[in-house]
């Protein structure tokens, strides 16, 4: 299987998009003790788990494990937020979702979910395509691993996901 989506097909089916919404959802797993999808258990199958995360509500976004990190996932609820596509949010470095000001604040929590595995109630301040300031509040952040269903599991990234946010 391509890990570019088939002509026609939405990129977040593509293979590449699938295995990384099983991450999240495997990841979000491990570090939290409950699903991040009702009824998106283990033996589910990974392109409707992907239909369904790109479809939350919620907004959910994933970042590699680069020293500069790229979004490597958004779902329909973050690119409508971010007032993006997919083809313009995924690659975007992962910095840029917040303004300057807000970067350091961000990447203190980041670190701090990395260290622990995981964060709850994050708040802070993004911004969007256009330059408009939102706050998010809420929010879970955790640590992406590969290869959880054979083990532990490495860390290649970092997930979150948040629902409570406004326009400031």
């Amino acid at each position: 299987m391509s890990d570019r989506p088939a002509a026609g097909e939405a990129p977040w089916l593509s293979a590449a998009a699938c295995k990384v919404a099983d991450r999240i959802l495997e990841s979000h797993l491990r570090a939290f003790g409950r699903p991040l999808l009702a009824g998106c258990g283990p033996q589910r199958d990974a392109r409707q788990a992907a239909q369904e995360l790109f479809a939350a509500p919620t907004v959910v976004l994933a970042h590699d494990g680069a020293a500069d990190p790229r979004l490597i996932y958004a779902n329909r609820a973050a690119l409508l937020l971010w007032r993006r596509t997919w083809d313009t949010m995924v690659g975007l470095p992962s910095r840029l979702t917040a303004e300057p000001v807000a970067r350091q604040e961000r990447a203190a929590a980041l670190e701090q979910a990395r260290l622990r595995e995981a964060l709850q109630g994050y708040a802070g301040i993004r911004i969007d395509s256009g330059g408009r300031r939102f706050r998010i509040e809420n929010a879970r952040l955790w640590t992406l691993r590969d290869g959880l269903r054979d083990g532990l599991g490495s860390p290649c990234g970092q997930a979150a996901v948040f629902g409570r946010w406004w326009w400031l």
